[in-house]
């Protein structure tokens, strides 16, 4: 009798597990969309009008594909799983992903190897997260907002392989960090003009960017970002790329935003090479613990295989402007390659301005910079006074900062704060206004390809440009200006 109950109770455990596992297709080649689904399983997913629900969990296997090319809305159930190993495909105007309770979160999305998922247009709200196996996945101009630790528990998208396309999305307010990758997954994700904003509400120790290894040649591009703390979460940086492991980094950070983090950007490890160029890296400081953190810029390493070059960033009122640790190197600016240009402006703490501290051995060069903003133009003793170095401690590397340079910020900000682009994105037709200084412009693919240019006069400039859609660069150039913006084509 004993043993007719436990093979009783185990036959209803068995049930019960394949019950839990909701519908998953038939592997068959098929592709499929939400009404098919409601007509093959309606106890998994129902329909009313444009809102479906999903009570169980959902897996699309290998061969078969999702495609959901018009706006609607999915719910989905508590603790529900949605488990992609084909194809994924979201390209309708207005697709919202959200829980039936947004009390009751559901567990997320989780895209195995070898899936292929491009979501675009989408709302990502009240779930566990994307957890991103696969090295073909793009997510584009997508909301991803209100979602909890689930299946993805570093961060709300979280990458483990290849070169995911994460472009012109919102990512805001989740309870972890917005994108993240594991400690040795070789990812070179290509992060492109997303907002981010108060991501790691649960305020661990991990920034709203936090990505580890890097393919040694493909770079990992974090470009165009805003990426904004809310000063309330303390322990919250910016962005790290991190080499805790014997693999690469090889990193290329331009023309972010990034304020009112713990700290701006981070750079930590050996075997690393990374492009730090045109940032504006300010007000980090919402720790507001010198001795933990706060900088602009930080670079650590044990060994000194670190080649770091920064020019034209813009860091001010962080507690620190930039420190270097351990056997950390950066290039701030020389004679040869590298322009320098960076200003610093009210980086300090305890009533100390520090723009630089090279806490390390290492000799730096930092030529061309403007080391003291408000007291333009800059002196060597302006300089010297808010750098730390062999000057001030004798174990310390000297930084090499003659000459100084406050003569481009006039420059920088026509070229930053005049012109005005619109309609971006658009279907073609633009209209260049308040053009001040520019009489040409270059349009570049994102691989570098120049595709035409166009000749621009004072004022405003109205343009037909014919070009695919796509994400295309625009290079504004005039006598002693020039600018760099991003154009969407629809």
């Amino acid at each position: 009798m004993k043993k007719f109950l436990l093979s009783l109770l185990a036959n209803i455990s068995v049930i019960a597990m394949l019950s839990a596992q909701g519908y998953t297709t038939p592997d068959t080649g098929v592709t499929y969309s939400l009404d098919d689904l409601v007509t093959l399983s309606p106890s998994t997913i129902s329909v009313s009008g444009s809102t479906y629900t999903l009570v169980d969990e959902l897996i699309i296997s290998a061969s078969d594909t999702l495609l959901i090319d018009s706006d609607l809305a999915l719910e989905i159930g508590e603790n529900l799983l949605i488990t992609i190993f084909g194809n994924f495909t979201v390209n309708g105007e207005n697709v919202v992903f959200t829980a039936i309770d947004p009390t009751m979160p559901y567990e997320g999305f989780r895209f195995e190897q070898l899936s292929d998922i491009n979501i675009q247009n989408a709302t990502i709200e009240y779930g566990g997260g994307l957890r991103v196996l696969t090295e073909t996945f793009t997510i584009n101009n997508c909301l991803v907002t209100n979602n909890v630790s689930g299946v993805s528990t570093g961060s709300v998208i979280s990458l483990l392989r290849g070169r995911a396309q994460i472009t012109n999305n919102t990512i805001t307010f989740n309870d972890t960090a917005a994108i993240s990758s594991g400690a040795n997954s070789e990812v070179s994700a290509y992060i492109f003009n997303n907002y981010i904003e108060g991501n790691n509400k649960d305020n661990s120790n991990r920034p709203q960017i936090n990505m580890g290894t890097t393919m040694e040649d493909e770079p990992l591009e974090i470009i165009q970002n805003t990426i904004i703390g809310d000063r309330t979460l303390d322990q919250v940086g910016g962005i790290a790329v991190s080499n805790f492991v014997d693999g690469f980094i090889n990193v290329i950070i331009d023309d972010n935003v990034i304020k009112d983090n713990r700290y701006g950007l981070t750079v930590v490890g050996g075997n690393s090479f990374a492009y730090i160029r045109n940032n504006i890296i300010e007000d980090n400081d919402s720790q507001n613990s010198p001795n933990l953190g706060g900088s602009g810029i930080s670079l650590n390493s044990s060994t000194s295989d670190m080649e770091v070059i920064a020019s034209g960033n813009e860091i001010r009122r962080n507690l620190w402007g930039i420190t270097v640790i351990g056997s950390a190197s950066i290039n701030l600016g020389d004679n040869d390659e590298n322009i320098g240009e960076n200003v610093f402006s009210e980086n300090g703490n305890g009533g100390v301005i520090y723009a630089l501290y090279n806490n390390t051995s290492n000799a730096i060069s930092a030529m061309h910079n403007c080391w003291d903003e408000e007291n333009t133009p800059n002196t060597l003793a302006d300089a010297e006074a808010v750098i730390v170095h062999e000057n001030d401690i004798s174990s310390l590397g000297l930084v090499t900062f003659d000459p100084v340079n406050c003569g481009f910020l006039s420059v920088d900000e026509i070229t930053q704060n005049t012109i005005s682009i619109y309609p971006n994105p658009t279907s073609g037709q633009l209209t260049l206004s308040n053009n001040m200084s520019f009489n040409q412009m270059n349009v570049y693919s994102l691989d570098g390809k120049l595709i035409m240019q166009k000749a621009l006069k004072i004022g405003e400039n109205a343009m037909f440009l014919e070009l695919n859609s796509g994400i295309y660069l625009l290079e504004l150039n005039g006598e002693n200006t020039k600018a760099t913006k991003k154009l969407v084509i629809n």
